[in-house]
């Protein structure tokens, strides 16, 4: 008999902002899944995501996204 995973996750959608946007989330741009990787604090509550592919994505402050996050169950 196999046992479980130590440390399972799962997957939700999530609305992001600036303000909500963290590491690991992947966001879908132009059709491509993108993992944000780091976040730059911009003036007036914005944020720049860096991607994996290197790729930046500046969001404002009123910016509304949808993300997929993995969200971790102990």
């Amino acid at each position: 008999m196999r046992r479980p995973a130590p440390s399972a996750a799962l997957a939700s959608t999530v609305e992001i902002t600036s303000a909500s946007v963290q590491r690991g989330d992947v966001i879908e741009v132009g059709g491509q899944h993108c993992r944000v990787t780091d976040l730059l604090q911009l003036p007036h509550g914005a944020e720049q995501l860096v991607f994996e592919s290197g790729e930046l994505l500046t969001v404002h402050k009123r910016t509304r996204l949808l993300a997929l996050r993995m969200l971790r169950r102990r």
